[in-house]
């Protein structure tokens, strides 16, 4: 590619994105461990609540399950979005771009999505501080991961 001054942005747009996303999955992780060990009881015997639904989490509000379910989505992307970008950074070539691109976009408008619900979740404010930090990543990594489109394009 033509344009090297991109490339060390880039990279630190990508290892931030990277680790970034990784504590998103560690507290998403966590929220969906409690979720499943203190949600609702359902067995032989047991009568459904009469408001369940099935991403209830006992932490936080009636957005969290959203939040939870599509900012661990958009994290797996957004890892995956990295080990593409390291391959197109290593290599920093035309040939590379397009799968760097397509998957960072992908991951983007995942981000994009739980951020409109971290949002939503900010709006009806029950939560924790654990929930808060997560929507401070996700808020921050929708703007960040925008920046890295732009610059892996902008070394095109």
């Amino acid at each position: 590619m033509a344009n090297d001054q991109m490339k060390p942005v880039a990279g630190l747009l990508l290892f931030l994105n990277f680790c970034m996303y990784v504590i998103v999955l560690g507290i998403g992780g966590w929220a969906v461990n409690k979720a499943i060990d203190h949600g609702f009881i359902i067995g032989p015997g047991f009568e459904l609540p009469a408001h369940f639904s099935p991403i209830y989490f006992p932490m936080g509000n009636a957005a969290t399950g959203f939040f939870v379910t599509f900012a661990m989505l958009a994290g797996v992307v957004g890892v995956a979005s990295a080990i593409a970008g390291i391959n197109h950074i290593r290599s920093w070539h035309a040939s590379s771009l397009p799968s760097a691109a397509s998957v960072a976009g992908v991951a983007w408008t995942l981000t994009l999505l739980a951020m409109g619900f971290a949002c939503k979740q900010i709006d009806l404010e029950i939560r924790n501080a654990r929930l808060r930090t997560m929507e401070a990543f996700i808020i921050i990594l929708t703007v960040t991961q925008l920046f890295y489109i732009a610059a892996i394009h902008g070394g095109a």
